[in-house]
């Protein structure tokens, strides 16, 4: 498996404690965030690391910044990008097992480094479940297609 992390300013210590986690892990982490904590443009992290992810040059992304939120809404905003931020271990796990989520984000100043371990490692080992989630995922592509959700989608 191979992650792509970013991360800002406000991130950088927990940046290197989930990269070092990962590659104990055998995980290999290509690095796209700072390494200092002067202030930087998190749009810009949110994005190398989603356009590595869409374009298929790593298996999925990390992403830290203050909150999670700047950073994901940033890689949200790449086509085929489906970001989560997650503050406990269950929703990044569930995130992936029925969202097919490919980037997970968290915030440095809102989560402690082993809760960031728990939900990394909750998120990388589980599955997408497909069956009545792929229809839903299916759903999320058509508005990023599209701008519009045509047909009737009920049940």
């Amino acid at each position: 498996m191979k992650l792509a992390i970013g991360n800002d300013h406000s991130a950088v210590d927990m940046k290197n404690e989930i990269k070092a986690h990962l590659e104990q892990k055998g995980i290999e982490v290509i690095d796209v965030g700072v390494c200092t904590t002067e202030s930087c443009n998190y749009p810009v992290l949110g994005y190398q690391v989603a356009r590595m992810v869409a374009d298929g040059a790593v298996d999925g992304g990390v992403l830290i910044c203050g909150t999670g939120v700047g950073i994901s809404l940033a890689a949200n905003k790449v086509k085929g990008i489906r970001a989560c931020v997650c503050s406990e271990p269950y929703t990044a796990k569930l995130s992936k097992m029925h969202n097919n989520t490919n980037i997970i984000a968290f915030g440095a100043r809102v989560i402690g480094v082993e809760t960031a371990k728990m939900i990394v490692d909750e998120w990388i080992n589980a599955e997408f479940e497909g069956g009545r989630h792929q229809k839903r995922v299916d759903m999320l592509a058509e508005i990023e297609q599209t701008q519009d959700l045509q047909a009737a989608h009920e049940g």
